[in-house]
């Protein structure tokens, strides 16, 4: 008998897999066809060794298995590494994967780009599991990027693996730091004492094992066993990589937002918005709120930090129980704020943040916002946005179902998804409270006025180190620069505790003071961390709450100067009260020393040179002088008369130091 039954056996498992093969023969979508080594199952890990088509028309014309073999339609043809991933969802026989690409030798990374996407070598292959709507995951980093955050990027595809057909998977961006993706500055066992210390991080609320477990952090929940805890997992460095320095840091930055958050303090100095960028913790809630997210703030949770830079919130991830659908449960509800559901609801600092009235504000400010008619919030436009996805998957999920009927629903499923989505809005306009102590804030008239993106090499000098950003008080008083800061990844920098700038003045921002000051002999008034783009930057300068005070994004091809794209000149606003983001309204500057901060206002004093090893010469002080060291000690007084007069420094040693005439004081270095 058992003679008959396994021929048998074997004919039927033949017979599914041809079956399964052929399900598919050409798609509207890249195709995706992998061949492990000897044919090996796939495991949880390590990855196992294969090759890798994607069979891709760039026109936008259909794709054919056929054209495996035809080089002008294969977007990727190379060896790869690959295991399954996930968690509940890797339990499913539909698997989602996980691979890195590989140069010809297997084992050397191999960044590419891959169906449009920037080059990397780490990719996700989503399963959409659970999702039989096929369009939760892709709509929810849709809506992230248009509310100008990083999701990682994605294309529909299908997917063949040892010749059986798969079904429909999403082809995405692995977290990870890299420019174009988590762009943060990158850390090594070195970076163990200030500044370096400071960034950048990735990490991860989420399920953990023993290894890679970095602490817990208490939720508002309890069990018969005690307080439930959120768990911190390391993500970058990672757990074998980071050093006593660096966990104590990343963990007391978590530990300050907690502590913060409980007192609710709002200080610009030792508060809230002195620990987190505001503007990422409210858009990663509200796309968790808006898709009532069963996982948002507990599991899947990624957060990020760059060097000197403040705590933020993202990219997400994961939203195959969202929506309005739960596979476990009935937790996804329309009517509930899922940082207080009673599960899942993460670290106490996300309902502590909620229930300040400073942030809940401007949560609630940028929900209407970006509800109004038109805008990615909207009824209109999500609905809109469903469709279009739905006809872009809608061959692929007919043979998804083929071969796993796991979305035979699907029609019905995405009808109940927006009739959720109205009740959910409806809701959320009901309870998300009134934004009108923040609608109107007074924002300084601080103006983005020069910017030196792509200095020439000078003497051996890499043109990075040369950098610099002006800005302006286009205004007629003082303003305060406590709080103020970059806004978003690239190049970072805060203005410290009490710093100002007079009316009508202009400061300067470097890359590398020493640098700095050696080529242009002017005293900078701060440095940032990183370097700016020589291609494209987005400069968003905002208050310590995120208000945008000014923003110009640049970019090295017209309309913008060429001329400051490496050939030396800087691009300079023509005019202060004009708009600086349109490219028009932007010349270029080659000589910076007539246009520094130590240039003459209607009421101070120029000083130069400066830097000097010598004598300076002060234009337009009258009066007693002072020059104090850097702990507010004399180093040297006297008596100005006239509007131009010599005073010799020599004997000062090298170093920075303060002049003061009357109730004027300007930085003065000497070499």
């Amino acid at each position: 008998m058992r003679r008959v039954v396994i021929p048998i056996l074997l004919i039927m498992m033949l017979v599914s897999i041809v079956a399964h093969a052929q399900i598919l023969t050409s798609s509207n979508l890249p195709i995706v066809v992998i061949e492990t080594d000897g044919g090996v199952t796939i495991p949880d890990e390590p990855k196992v060794p294969g090759t890798m088509k994607i069979i891709w028309h760039p026109d936008g014309s259909r794709n054919y298995l056929t054209d495996i073999n035809n080089p002008a339609f294969l977007n990727y043809d190379g060896r790869i590494g690959i295991e399954t991933r996930g968690y509940t969802s890797q339990s499913l026989p539909k698997k989602p994967y996980g691979l890195t690409t590989y140069q010809a030798d297997g084992v050397t990374n191999n960044n590419v780009s891959i169906l449009g996407m920037p080059e990397e070598n780490d990719w996700v292959l989503n399963s959409l599991a659970y999702d039989e709507t096929g369009v939760r995951d892709v709509l929810s980093y849709d809506l992230s990027e248009r509310l100008g955050q990083y999701a990682p990027r994605r294309v529909y595809c299908e997917v063949v693996v040892n010749g059986d057909y798969k079904g429909l998977y999403v082809f995405m961006e692995k977290i990870k730091v890299d420019k174009n993706r988590v762009n943060i500055q990158k850390l090594d066992e070195s970076c163990n004492a200030y500044p370096e210390v400071t960034g950048g991080y990735i990490m991860l609320t989420d399920r953990s094992d023993y290894n890679d477990l970095a602490w817990t952090m208490p939720t508002y929940l309890s069990n018969w066993w005690g307080n439930i805890n959120a768990e911190f997992v390391y993500c970058y460095p990672k757990a074998e990589d980071i050093t006593s320095a660096q966990f104590d840091y990343i963990h007391n930055e978590f530990n300050r937002l907690a502590s913060v958050a409980s007192f609710q303090n709002t200080s610009l100095v030792s508060g809230i918005p002195s620990v987190i960028d505001v503007p990422s913790f409210v858009d990663f809630m509200i796309i968790g709120e808006i898709s009532s997210n069963v996982d948002i703030y507990q599991l899947s949770t990624f957060f990020h930090k760059d060097r000197k830079g403040k705590l933020r919130a993202g990219p997400v991830w994961d939203f195959n129980l969202a929506y309005g659908h739960d596979e476990f449960g009935n937790r996804s509800r329309y009517d509930v704020w899922q940082f207080d559901n009673s599960d899942n609801v993460g670290p106490k600092f996300w309902k502590d943040i909620f229930s300040n009235d400073e942030f809940s504000c401007y949560f609630a400010r940028r929900w209407y916002e970006l509800t109004q008619p038109g805008l990615p919030l909207s009824y209109e436009q999500l609905c809109s946005r469903i469709d279009e996805l739905d006809e872009l998957i809608s061959e692929g999920v007919g043979r998804d179902n083929q071969r796993w009927s796991r979305m035979i629903n699907h029609s019905n499923a995405l009808v109940e998804m927006k009739n959720w989505i109205q009740q959910r809005i409806i809701w959320m306009n009901q309870h998300v409270g009134s934004y009108s102590d923040c609608a109107n804030i007074d924002l300084p008239p601080l103006v983005i006025s020069k910017i030196h993106y792509h200095p020439e090499d000078w003497w051996g000098i890499d043109g990075d180190r040369l950098e610099f950003i002006e800005i302006t008080n286009n205004g007629d008083t003082e303003v305060d620069l406590t709080g103020i800061y970059f806004r978003e990844l690239g190049v970072t920098y805060g203005f410290p505790v009490g710093a100002t700038l007079a009316a009508h003045e202009p400061l300067l921002l470097c890359s590398d003071s020493l640098a700095f000051i050696d080529y242009y002999h002017i005293m900078p008034f701060g440095q940032y961390s990183r370097n700016l783009s020589n291609k494209s930057e987005n400069l968003v300068l905002a208050d310590a709450w995120g208000n945008v005070i000014d923003q110009v994004h640049y970019y090295d091809s017209d309309p913008w100067p060429w001329e400051a794209d490496g050939e030396g000149a800087y691009l300079e606003l023509i005019d202060l009260d004009l708009d600086n983001s349109l490219p028009e309204n932007w010349t270029v500057g080659y000589d910076l020393t007539d246009v520094s901060e130590s240039d003459v206002s209607e009421e101070g004093f120029r000083v130069y040179p400066n830097p000097a090893d010598g004598a300076v010469t002060i234009v337009g002080g009258n009066g007693d002088y002072c020059i104090t060291n850097m702990l507010g000690q004399r180093m040297m007084t006297g008596q100005l008369y006239g509007d131009s007069q010599q005073v010799d420094v020599s004997r000062l040693s090298s170093g920075m130091y303060f002049l003061t005439i009357g109730n004027k004081t300007k930085k003065l270095m000497v070499k």
